[in-house]
């Protein structure tokens, strides 16, 4: 997971540069360049999601609440945390 976070917060960081970057002066490449911010703001958004998500994870792997539901408590299915190893609820809460 530690990995997956450092890769995570360097996409994040590229998507942060190119959102910043000044756009051309050309009208009809404004309008591509203004699509393009758009996805890559949506992108961003969900790149910071899944950060907070497995920092979440990581701090209760030292808490020793890992696998354990946030919401209500009970166990998170081994077959969910292999798909999603910073689940951090059950199928039930997400």
């Amino acid at each position: 997971m530690e990995a997956q976070l450092e890769e995570l917060t360097r996409r994040g960081v590229e998507i942060e540069s190119d959102l910043s970057n000044p756009g051309s002066s050309d009208w009809s490449e404004n309008a591509v360049e203004s699509e393009d911010d758009e996805v890559l703001s949506r992108v961003g958004r969900v790149t910071k999601d899944e950060i907070q998500e497995i920092r979440l994870a990581l701090n209760q792997i030292e808490t020793g609440h890992y696998g354990t539901c946030t919401a209500c408590g009970e166990k998170i299915s081994q077959e969910r945390l292999a798909v999603m190893p910073y689940a951090t609820k059950c199928i039930r809460c997400a």
